[in-house]
């Protein structure tokens, strides 16, 4: 069960060395997805997946996690500029309370903010087109989150 008021360094103790960290940056219509290496130091964009159904986008994350040991999601909650929170977050807290009953790998929420944004802006200096863009934002987005939680542990 995804625990709100857990924090990252919190939810890790629990995690078996070796167990890699999945991000999660998820959307209306995607979900972009992330893996940390084992060292849980560098997070490398994994894949976007098109959202249909939840059982099977749930099916499609239990895949990536079997495949790359993941031992701790950490999910990208999209808080208001101002701190509070809006419907995205009730649909990302809805659909973590709703995978928590499918898995047992802990989640942990990551303030998002200005991440897509970020990743957006880091891909038009590299004049990348719309179309590259459109393909790969949402798994950078998910890299960019959980980078960010590697980074806070050090």
């Amino acid at each position: 069960m995804p625990q709100p008021d857990q924090t990252l360094r919190e939810a890790l103790a629990a995690v078996a060395p070796g167990k890699r960290l999945m991000g999660l940056d998820l959307g209306t219509k995607t979900i972009g997805v992330a893996t940390s290496d084992l060292t849980r130091t560098i997070a490398t964009p994994i894949e976007t997946i098109a959202r249909t159904k939840f059982t099977l986008d749930a099916r499609r994350l239990q895949e990536i996690m079997t495949a790359e040991d993941i031992g701790l999601i950490v999910l990208g909650l999209p808080v208001n500029m101002d701190g509070s929170e809006g419907p995205r977050c009730q649909s990302t807290r809805s659909f973590a309370r709703n995978f928590a009953g499918l898995s047992p790998v802990p989640v942990v929420f990551w303030d998002e903010r200005l991440s897509t944004a970020a990743v957006e802006r880091m891909l038009i200096t590299a004049d990348a087109s719309r179309r590259t863009r459109d393909a790969v934002i949402d798994k950078l987005a998910a890299a960019w989150i959980l980078q960010a939680a590697l980074d806070s542990l050090r």
